[in-house]
């Protein structure tokens, strides 16, 4: 269960049945809006840009953003688990999640144990991720390691989400400078 994924498509939704009853433009690209979490917590639990994306259509069919805002939240709002729903600014919405949508997210939660999350079907692809490549003729520093835990974390993220993932080590043994340190440890070894 994804709230994010569920409330992008009920805006979508909300969006086709204002364009039937010819409250809203027509034949929008219902994927340029975005639903994520609002800036401010205060705001609410999700928030959405739809109305703001599509002020140029709006204008265009002779309405403007916070109207498009309005009519929106007005469908939006007889949605279940939507316990409030309020426009901001021109035209931006903050929905606040009734608490039984926590509740259904819990029992989801349990449900899905260490499965939560994860895409329900594999992802199409094959994801290379290569980290770490240390130059062996450099100094080593801290930006080392932490390539090395974002690297992994990355790529464990990209397995978890269904992508076949490659993880590369690039060792760097080649080159002039390669050259230069195996003479170097090869002459130095040589004197002792």
């Amino acid at each position: 269960m994804n709230i994010f994924e569920d409330f992008q498509a009920r805006v979508g939704a909300a969006l086709k049945s204002l364009a039937a009853a010819g409250r809203a433009p027509a034949n929008l690209d219902l994927s340029r809006f975005v639903v994520e979490p609002p800036r401010e917590a205060a705001h609410g639990d999700l928030s959405t840009n739809a109305a703001m994306v599509y002020a140029r259509e709006a204008k265009a069919a002779g309405g403007n953003p916070r109207a498009l805002a309005e009519a929106l939240a007005e469908v939006l709002r007889k949605t279940p688990d939507v316990e409030a729903i309020e426009v901001a600014g021109p035209g931006f919405i903050n929905i606040r999640l009734a608490l039984a949508t926590y509740a259904r997210v819990l029992v989801a939660i349990l449900e899905r144990g260490v499965d939560f999350g994860r895409a329900a079907k594999p992802a199409a692809g094959k994801v290379n991720v290569e980290y770490v490549s240390a130059n062996p003729t450099g100094p080593m520093h801290v930006g080392h390691a932490r390539g090395a835990v974002f690297g992994d974390a990355l790529a464990n993220l990209l397995a978890f989400a269904g992508y076949e993932v490659t993880r590369e080590y690039y060792v760097n043994d080649a080159g002039a400078q390669v050259d230069v340190l195996a003479r170097s440890a090869f002459l130095r070894s040589a004197r002792r």
